[in-house]
């Protein structure tokens, strides 16, 4: 029974990788031809059936071009980082989480100049917008700059309704912290590229993979520090 169990979780595991890969690549195409052999899913380990779903079924267009000049089969090549953590399952020993944080750290770029804060406005349209990267039926075309989308995992303004909790409560985040240079710095960093602290953590490494450019991370800290910003004002209240 337990071995049932087992094997119908791993079913469900399977199949939520695949929903999940659906999503981030959001287009359809025809379904392509393929053997009674691949189609006999219950020989087929979680990993080698999610690979099917994916890249054999033909259930997704994976030749749609993204914005960064690649195709959607591309963004599913990960990087040696993201290797390593899917062979660790996100839980690496300390001697590759060592590894992991270096790397991470290495790969940080500072703005000349130092790390300055933005328009906490702009920082609080950044944080709520999920435009960017995505790709499907209505492409975006950056015609206005890349969201964050900070509220999908992080409550920050305390008058915000709708946030997700994946990541911790930011809200009061400069109230309580400060804005010290060591505070911009951690900041920074954990935007720029979250794994310099955080080895194989859900939060996306904006800075270097350019998913957010330097003067959008700029405003988007200030929201998070800014005592006028309502992620701060509105906590003496």
């Amino acid at each position: 029974m337990n071995q049932q169990k087992s094997i119908v979780g791993y079913v469900f595991i399977a199949i939520g990788v695949a929903v999940a890969s659906a999503v981030l690549i959001a287009g359809c195409a025809q379904p392509r031809p393929d053997t009674q052999a691949e189609r006999d899913f219950s020989r087929m380990s979680p990993e080698a059936y999610a690979e099917y779903l994916i890249f054999r079924s033909g259930s997704f267009n994976l030749d749609q071009e993204t914005q960064e000049g690649r195709t959607a089969a591309d963004r599913m090549v990960q990087d040696p980082l993201q290797r390593m953590c899917s062979e660790a399952r996100n839980r690496p020993q300390p001697e590759m989480a060592v590894r992991i944080v270096g790397a991470a750290r290495d790969s940080i770029v500072y703005p000349d100049g130092g790390i300055q804060l933005g328009d906490w406005r702009q920082g609080a349209e950044l944080a709520r917008s999920g435009t960017g990267f995505r790709i499907g039926h209505n492409v975006d075309d950056h015609s206005r700059p890349v969201g964050g989308n900070c509220y999908a995992c992080h409550q920050l303004d305390p008058d915000e309704l709708g946030f997700g909790n994946l990541g911790p409560s930011l809200a009061a985040y400069g109230a309580l912290r400060g804005d010290s240079e060591a505070v911009r710095k951690f900041v920074y960093d954990m935007i720029y590229n979250p794994h310099s602290f955080f080895p194989c953590t859900q939060m996306p490494r904006f800075g270097v993979n350019q998913f957010l450019s330097q003067e959008s991370i700029a405003h988007i800290m200030a929201y998070l520090l800014d005592p006028e910003s309502p992620v701060n004002s509105r906590h003496a209240r």
